[in-house]
This record gives structure tokens, C-alpha cells and sequence, in this order.
């Protein structure tokens, strides 16, 4: 790996977990996979990130204000959006939020097992990945 890419990853890793307030050690583990300007949608980017709950794992109420597309790994997870009932996903399933929704619930659906997913943004270049919401 380049060290222009490495230093792209540490810095999406770090504006990622910057954005979101103190977790405790059921945090989400969040590894950045590609980053790419849109030169087809002027001021947009994509973002790829991997995030992996260990066994009871989530993340706080949060947004995004992107188009966000998820693909289950491994594991399960359990995903809410404000106004939607709780889903849970397996393996090969997938979950929208768009760039209003508030991401009420998002954890690991076991208390033992770990659960990974892949997530891809569509978002504003430069905008924050994350926001937390109260």
C-alpha cells in the first residue's frame, strides 16, 4: 500500500471515529476501503468503509447526510431508522439510509458472536462521514 493511500485510510478512520462521541468497548471497529471523487456528480465522493461489532456491539443514535448502502458479512445486525421498525439483518442482506434519516439502531443481534458489514457513502466531498444526533 502507497503511503498517500495509507495516510487516506488513517484519516477517514480518524474523522470517522472523531465524529462519534466516547463508546465504550462495545464500540464499532471501522477500517476505510476506498475513497473516490465522483467526477460524474461534481462535489460528491464515495466512501467504502468495513465496520465490525464485536459480540454486543453497536453504535450511538447517529446520521449520516448520505446515501448509505449496507451488505451484511457476517453475522447479524439489527438496524432502525426514525419512523421504521427494527430490522434484523443476516448474511447477503443489505439496509438503505438515506441523507435524512437518523439511524436510531445499529448493533450486533448476538451477545457472543461478532457481526461485520460493509458500507458504501455517497456524500458531499468533504462532509463529515458520521453525526452523531441527541
Amino acid at each position: 500500500m502507497n503511503s498517500a493511500l495509507l495516510t487516506l485510510f488513517v484519516s477517514a478512520t480518524v474523522c470517522f471515529l472523531g465524529a462519534l462521541p466516547a463508546a465504550a468497548d462495545n464500540a464499532a471497529k471501522v477500517t476505510p476501503l476506498m475513497k473516490k471523487d465522483l467526477p460524474n456528480y461534481p462535489g460528491k465522493e464515495g466512501l467504502m468503509i468495513s465496520v465490525e461489532y464485536g459480540p454486543g456491539g453497536s453504535s450511538p443514535i447517529h446520521k449520516h447526510e448520505a446515501n448509505a448502502f449496507v451488505y451484511v458479512l457476517e453475522g447479524s445486525i439489527v438496524m432502525q431508522l426514525k419512523g421504521d421498525k427494527e430490522v434484523t439483518l443476516s448474511p447477503g442482506e443489505t439496509f438503505y439510509e438515506g441523507p435524512s434519516d437518523i439511524h436510531l439502531v445499529s448493533r450486533n443481534a448476538s451477545k457472543t458472536e461478532p457481526a461485520k458489514f460493509v458500507v458504501v457513502l455517497l456524500k458531499n466531498k468533504g462532509a463529515p462521514v458520521v453525526m452523531p444526533v441527541k
